[in-house]
């Protein structure tokens, strides 16, 4: 499959700070995985869309939180980085980590335990070899929340906290990326400074022309990815 070139203005733009505050990473962590690391001759795990910047695309943004989970499950960046390169060239797509799991999981496992056995990594291929279940578990987790493309696979919409706030969306087709509440399409971050300073929900409902519960709503999610 071949996946097209986004269009930057519904690509999504993301710093790594906001990128690291939204997959629970340390940005320091990310900047390797996006542009290697100094004295190292390895590459980066995620072939960015928007080069020679630092900013990252909604889809980088995808990639990023796969590789923040499975590193917390002890995947060793070699095998990320040679498995994402294998699958890009393998299914000639840019982003073989932000494809759906009910179509790709299978493929995606057979990836990793082969880079995993070519390198002796034990850990990666006891997880994606099928001797237990965690690495669907993991598949699982990262997909929740996430919508994804009928056609191409890729992940198109994500909603970062489904279980508090489920109508909290980032889709990049809206508001460059940042979180908005569906159906508004005003980011909730500049509903949050408004009601920093006016310190009343109502207040800032009035000057958006939102309901009062759309600003509480925004309030009590900055409050928690702060």
């Amino acid at each position: 499959m071949n996946d097209l070139s986004p269009d930057p203005l519904f690509a999504g733009f993301f710093s790594v700070p906001e990128t690291a505050k939204l997959v629970h990473a340390k940005s320091a962590a990310i900047r390797g995985w996006l542009n290697g690391y100094p004295n190292s001759q390895a590459g980066p795990v995620i072939d960015r869309d928007f080069k020679d910047t630092r900013t990252l695309s909604f889809l980088d943004l995808m990639e990023v939180r796969f590789v923040a989970f499975f590193r917390s499950q002890g995947v060793p960046m070699r095998t990320l980085r040679d498995a994402a390169a294998r699958a890009r060239a393998d299914w000639c797509v840019s982003h073989p980590l932000a494809l759906e799991s009910e179509h790709y999981v299978t493929d995606r496992k057979k990836v990793f335990a082969t880079v995993a056995a070519e390198s002796g990594d034990r850990v990666t291929w006891d997880m994606a070899s099928g001797q237990h279940e965690m690495w669907d578990t993991i598949e699982q987790t990262i997909q929740a929340g996430v919508v994804f493309d009928p056609k191409s696979f890729l992940a198109t919409r994500w909603r970062p906290a489904p279980q508090q706030f489920p109508n909290i969306v980032i889709d990049p087709k809206i508001a460059f990326g940042k979180p908005v509440i569906e159906g508004i399409r005003i980011p909730t971050s500049v509903l949050f400074r408004q009601w920093q300073s006016e310190r009343k929900a109502a207040t800032v409902a009035r000057l958006f022309k939102v309901e009062t519960s759309d600003v509480e709503t925004a309030v009590g999610y900055e409050l928690r990815a702060a």
